[in-house]
């Protein structure tokens, strides 16, 4: 019983109008950081790749390595940069479900690479930044 009320506040938080709209800020930020992307020769591969793991925002072929993007949109840097919201643990997550992503594709032996892009979305036009190979796959993993 305790379970299903758990899961029914759980669900009034994520349908809470502040999470919408915690979720339509970071789904812009996506857009925005998609056509950043295709600006810079990217392709595109796979938006919000998720899987048992988490989620992987964008998934990209920038030449022949592929790239696992973790997109971070922030109004202002009240609470630090977007990048150091990827976190260690957050890290280790994002290698796990870019590992299940390779299993699922056959392992292609193509460069690996995890890139962070902050897009500042404070000002009238949004700004991004891109930090390219900005964390290598967490230990232990091996790829």
């Amino acid at each position: 019983m305790r379970l299903l009320a758990r899961l029914r506040e759980a669900r009034e938080r994520w349908l809470s109008p502040k999470a919408t709209e915690r979720q339509q800020r970071g789904a812009a930020g996506e857009a925005v950081a998609e056509r950043f992307l295709r600006r810079a020769g990217f392709k595109i591969l796979v938006r919000r790749y998720t899987c048992r793991y988490g989620e992987a925002d964008l998934v990209a072929r920038d030449a022949d390595t592929l790239v696992f993007v973790e997109v971070k949109t922030r109004r202002s840097a009240d609470f630090g940069s977007p990048a150091e919201a990827v976190t260690p643990e957050k890290q280790l997550h994002l290698s796990r479900v870019a590992l299940h992503y390779l299993r699922e594709i056959g392992h292609p032996r193509v460069p690996v690479r995890f890139d962070i892009l902050e897009v500042n979305d404070a000002l009238p036009k949004p700004s991004c930044r891109h930090l390219r190979d900005a964390f290598p796959l967490a230990e232990p993993y091996i790829y």
